[in-house]
């Protein structure tokens, strides 16, 4: 049992006190003077730090990281067949494997404690999330529609069977790749499978015209219609982008339950434009937030992510302070953590005890008084001190603590790839 100290902020409340942490959960929220009490082993934080809920990444391809920079400024069709799916065929289990253990590391040590991944190789990641101690919901990539032996819809189908219910921090995902790359026919399968386990499917939604186009001259279809003619539109479903979908896409959305993953950085970078976020969560669409790939981020940070989508809401909203810091923060957190079923997202007794302990000590988040602010538009991923998963913790001061490396080590072990 230990306990994180400092002043706790979730997107429902801010006040000063200690979290103890007992097994895999919150077992209570304390004022700090009554930690003597408790009698716990270990004390993290002080005076100037801040104790919030785990990041949930909702977006995430970690293994990407070896692309990190290259085919910069191309739109998002052009990156895919120029560059991505070019290198992507050459993968190896040995490369996936190594650059995932720097993308989830870079992931953990910037704060994020869940990840929801969608790439190949899914055997790798899902072994290197358990090594790193990252929260991990993965999906094995699968498309029938483009030619690409490592998205065979039947790997798909393998990863998922040997992932279900086998693992305390991964948890397997149904990720067909795309509206128009995914037949409705492998759809209508993915949904009932889903429907059947009760599993989250994760799908790119009108993230390029292109993808609009394609699926309109094949099915006279928008994306979202081939999403609920296939059974998909649901709770269970995250569609992530939606750069090009319509309004009344959008209310289809929100009406199902289901959730739309934002990539500001990404959408930016790939199409020179975004959603308009306000406007998402004034429907009641729940909207999550997701680093996407490395390249075309830059970086798996999600503080960072939080600071361009806040930006970028003023933008597509034509009006000063759209969405609120908190609201950002909660998107963040509470809204990742709703979308794929987690019990987590708030500091409360019984939650689990997904935690990340950010050093405030620092000019940047002086003088203090709006932390939600702080949180979103002051601090960046190294301000990370701590991070605790399922109640163990996984990366402090530099030291991914349950793989055995320092932040120097790993660099230094991945630079030959």
């Amino acid at each position: 049992m230990f306990a994180l100290v400092g002043r706790l902020v979730d997107y429902r409340s801010v006040k000063e006190g200690a979290v103890i942490v007992e097994d895999n959960i919150v077992r209570a929220v304390v004022p700090a003077e009554e930690l003597k009490e408790w009698g716990v082993d270990e004390i993290y934080g002080g005076s100037g730090y801040m104790v919030i809920p785990g990041i949930v990444n909702a977006h995430t391809h970690v293994a990407m990281a070896k692309f990190r920079g290259l085919g910069e400024n191309l739109p998002t069709e052009e990156w895919l067949e120029r560059i991505i799916w070019p290198m992507e065929r050459e993968w190896t289990r040995e490369e996936i494997r190594r650059w995932a253990e720097l993308g989830i590391g870079e992931a953990l040590m910037n704060g994020s404690t869940t990840i929801n991944d969608h790439y190949f190789f899914a055997d790798e990641i899902a072994k290197v999330a358990e090594k790193l101690g990252v929260r991990a919901f993965i999906g094995q990539t699968v498309m029938d529609e483009v030619d690409f032996p490592l998205a065979s819809p039947e790997e798909g189908r393998r990863f998922f069977r040997r992932w279900w219910g086998k693992s305390d921090l991964v948890t397997p995902t149904l990720a067909p790749h795309a509206t128009n790359t995914v037949s409705l026919e492998l759809m209508e399968e993915i949904a009932e499978l889903s429907a059947e386990t009760g599993a989250r499917v994760h799908t790119h939604l009108a993230q390029s015209r292109a993808e609009v186009k394609e699926v309109r001259e094949r099915y006279d279809l928008s994306p979202v219609g081939l999403l609920k003619k296939a059974g998909l539109l649901n709770e269970r479903l995250l569609g992530v982008h939606g750069v090009y979908l319509e309004a009344s896409e959008f209310q289809k959305l929100a009406e199902a339950g289901s959730t739309l993953v934002h990539c500001p950085t990404s959408n930016i970078s790939l199409e020179a434009g975004t959603v308009n976020l306000r406007k998402l969560l004034d429907i009641g669409l729940n909207v999550a937030l997701g680093n996407d790939s490395p390249n075309p981020a830059g970086i798996i940070d999600p503080f960072i992510e939080m600071r361009t989508a806040g930006i970028a809401a003023n933008v597509t909203s034509g009006k000063a302070h759209a969405v609120p810091a908190r609201e950002v923060f909660g998107m963040a957190t509470a809204n990742g953590a709703r979308a794929l079923g987690l019990k987590a997202g708030l500091i409360e007794p019984g939650y689990l005890a997904d935690l990340v302990l950010v050093n405030s000590r620092k000019p940047q988040f002086l003088p203090g008084e709006n932390p939600y602010s702080d949180i979103v538009y002051s601090a960046r991923g190294s301000d990370v001190e701590l991070v605790v998963v399922n109640g163990e913790v996984v990366y402090k001061n530099g030291a991914f603590t349950k793989f055995g490396k320092t932040v120097e080590e790993l660099w230094e072990w991945l630079r030959p790839f």
